[in-house]
């Protein structure tokens, strides 16, 4: 008799560990698909108030905090969790790697605010940093409050100066935000949920030796392939020429655009897309 009770007990409390497990993947799967639909409505909307197209093109990673939250009474304090997705030299995206937002404010304010966060880090620094646990804004990294629209890099800093830029999206466009003080971590507990790996490294996810083929994942790397790569593509897109006279012959058909190197060089002055 004790030993079918002790069987019983051993079988409930293993569906009970499966079934932690899926919920927590589950949830983390959830995140993901929060976080593509930021980044495809960013893509959609308009260009005068999204992320300039070639900050997004120099990106050695970009971070997506969906539905960060601030609470604040007298003290504040915010927090979130998201996923980033880094490169690598031939330009390729790791998949994703879970992470955590945490910061704090001081002075008279209350209440309670919820904003999706987008993070683009211009430097390998920055990439580094996260993958040995967590980095500062502000202190570990020089962050600013991105520029916005196609053209507002001709104004602000068009040499990307600062290694992080940070956005926020409350009310359908997006403002460049100042984190200085916001603590960027890798979430081990939601990458082993995801992964099912328990110990995964946030490393061997950015080297490529760790990947997924989940549903979420593809989704989220397919809307930041196409934040980054499909403006560029399209400008690359060689302009309709007039059709030569008929006595002339008719020139062969340009080649289509090899792939690219990165980083990304910046255009020769005046030849950016108008």
């Amino acid at each position: 008799m004790r030993t079918t009770h002790l069987v019983t007990l051993l079988a409930g409390l293993a569906l009970v560990a499966a079934a932690t497990v899926t919920h927590a993947q589950a949830r983390e799967e959830g995140r993901l698909l929060l976080a593509s639909q930021v980044l495809e409505e960013m893509h959609g909307g308009a260009r005068d108030q999204a992320i300039p197209d070639r900050l997004l093109q120099r990106a050695y990673g970009i971070a997506v905090i969906p539905d960060m939250t601030k609470i604040a009474w007298f003290v504040g304090g915010r927090r979130g969790h998201g996923a980033l997705v880094v490169r690598d030299k031939d330009g390729r995206f790791s998949s994703p790697i879970f992470v955590t937002m945490t910061g704090g404010s001081f002075g008279f304010q209350w209440g309670v605010e919820s904003t999706d966060i987008v993070l683009v880090f211009t430097t390998p620094k920055g990439i580094q940093g996260i993958n040995g646990g967590k980095v500062t804004l502000g202190g570990d990294l020089s962050a600013a409050a991105g520029p916005v629209g196609r053209d507002a890099l001709a104004a602000t800093d068009a040499s990307f100066k600062a290694e992080v830029y940070s956005y926020s999206r409350s009310r359908g466009a997006f403002v460049g935000l100042a984190l200085d003080g916001t603590v960027i971590a890798i979430d081990d507990d939601a990458d082993a949920a995801f992964y099912r790996k328990p110990g995964v490294l946030a490393g061997d996810i950015m080297s490529g030796s760790v990947r997924s083929d989940d549903d979420s994942a593809r989704r989220f790397l397919a809307a930041v392939t196409t934040s980054t790569e499909g403006q560029r593509q399209a400008s690359a897109a060689p302009a309709p020429r007039p059709a030569p006279p008929p006595a002339a012959p008719t020139p062969p058909p340009a080649a289509p655009a090899g792939a690219q190197s990165f980083p990304l060089a910046d255009p020769k002055p005046g030849s950016e897309p108008k």
